[in-house]
């Protein structure tokens, strides 16, 4: 599993993040209404034309953001030295865990993207798995 598993996984991570920036930087509309429902994008592109361009904008930027991000899991997919897939995988858990932590405490807490939470929940705990996967599939390897 080792390196063939590390290079899976960020592949397959690369893959949905690249399409998730893409999708938010030129389809927000409709990735908002199909994830939130049309009442509740509604309320989050804004209520004056200020705001929607400030909404637009920095929505563009975190699309932005998850493309670089893709773009970087698909150049780590091709590291070798297990050293640095473990250390990269330990970090991808924490940052997968954190996220979770924020929508516990935080993301639920707002009205209109309550009922959104326990889904993209599961998400990051699905996600930080992954990498826990990878983990144990290596260490075992080490070990054995």
């Amino acid at each position: 599993m080792g390196s063939s598993g590390f290079f899976i996984i960020c592949m397959l991570h690369s893959a949905v993040t690249v399409s998730c920036g893409a999708l938010i930087m030129f389809y927000l509309k409709e990735i908002s209404v199909l994830g939130h429902g049309t009442e509740t994008a509604r309320k989050l592109m804004g209520s004056t034309p200020h705001d929607q361009l400030l909404i637009q904008i920095s929505d563009s930027f975190a699309g932005l953001l998850l493309f670089v991000i893709g773009f970087l899991l698909f150049m780590v997919a091709f590291v070798k030295d297990r050293e640095f897939q473990s250390f990269f995988a330990k970090g991808c858990i924490l940052l997968h865990v954190s996220m979770a932590l924020w929508r516990v405490y935080f993301e639920r807490r707002l009205e209109d993207l309550a009922h959104d939470w326990p889904r993209q929940l599961i998400g990051d705990v699905v996600l930080a798995l992954s990498w826990v996967f990878f983990l144990i599939c290596s260490w075992r390897e080490m070990y054995d």
